[in-house]
């Protein structure tokens, strides 16, 4: 029978983070989760965090939110789970590779919902293992939201052959827009996130995980990225991210789209035009 830890309100990220980086490693093995999920059941989807987060992200303050929205809602429970003793991974050399989300129906600013997250899927790769953190909203018991984020924990060993990775394809169209990042942006995102790793925070604490400078969140280039688009998006649609280079702060990067045959994708490029983020949006 699954483990459901019920929270009252969204657990802090910060001391999550500190508790399990103290705890370092976690006791189960690489293919032995937990059979335990996260849950918040009653969630009202406040005006203020939201609008703050919309400034930083680039979205237009609307009645509906967007799905990285919702990612953030989950999130906290995400941390929670992986903050264990007995989760098989340390958050500390943890890699977010990719993002996928459903959203299946509107969820509206003023609405209840049910917050719940859990892990999965556990599966070889070519450089330690891969599983997923999967959240979903609930509104009247509907699935308004499906969320799966892929994590590499770098160095773990799982029996098996690595399946075959999913691989995005960039666009080959001409610059959109470009953004200027500057150098507290990673400050700023967490700020309105609860996502306060230290590699996104400082060069001092950047430095500390060996990072030159500080990097911005991928969630954040995700929710740029889609907010690209905001006011054009069908109601119900699948987003797709891959995470393919890191972004520092403070930094410049382009963005492109092109549609062909009903899906769009879109990249976020630097230099010498290298990819940092990959993605597609399809209506569902």
């Amino acid at each position: 029978m699954t483990d459901v830890r019920t929270y009252a309100e969204a657990p802090s990220v910060n001391k999550l983070f500190v508790k399990a980086t103290l705890g370092g490693k976690g006791s189960a093995r690489p293919g032995d989760f937990p059979d335990r999920a996260a849950l918040i059941d009653d969630h009202r989807l406040d005006v203020e965090p939201y609008v703050r987060y919309a400034r930083v992200t680039g979205f237009a303050v609307r009645d509906v939110v967007p799905p990285t929205w919702l990612h953030v809602l989950t999130f906290p429970l995400q941390m929670a789970l992986m903050a264990e003793a007995d989760f098989p991974f340390g958050l500390a050399g943890l890699v977010h590779v990719r993002n996928d989300m459903e959203l299946l129906r509107p969820a509206r600013i003023g609405q209840k919902v049910r917050l719940m997250a859990r892990a999965e899927n556990p599966q070889p790769h070519a450089k330690g293992v891969i599983f997923d953190m999967v959240g979903t909203v609930h509104i009247d018991d509907h699935l308004a939201w499906r969320g799966v984020s892929q994590y590499l924990a770098r160095g773990a060993k799982l029996p098996g052959e690595p399946p075959t990775a999913v691989r995005e394809t960039a666009p080959e169209a001409p610059d959109a827009q470009q953004w200027r990042l500057p150098p507290d942006l990673g400050r700023q995102y967490a700020a309105v996130s609860g996502d306060a790793n230290p590699i996104h925070l400082s060069p001092v604490t950047a430095r500390l995980f060996g990072f030159p400078r500080p990097i911005i969140h991928g969630m954040w280039t995700h929710a740029r990225a889609l907010a690209a688009f905001d006011g054009h998006l069908p109601e119900a649609y699948r987003v797709g991210v891959q995470f393919t280079k890191p972004i520092f702060l403070p930094g410049k990067v382009r963005f492109a789209q092109a549609r062909e045959d009903g899906i769009t994708r879109f990249v976020v490029r630097g230099k010498e035009n290298k990819p940092h983020l990959i993605g597609r949006i399809s209506a569902l």
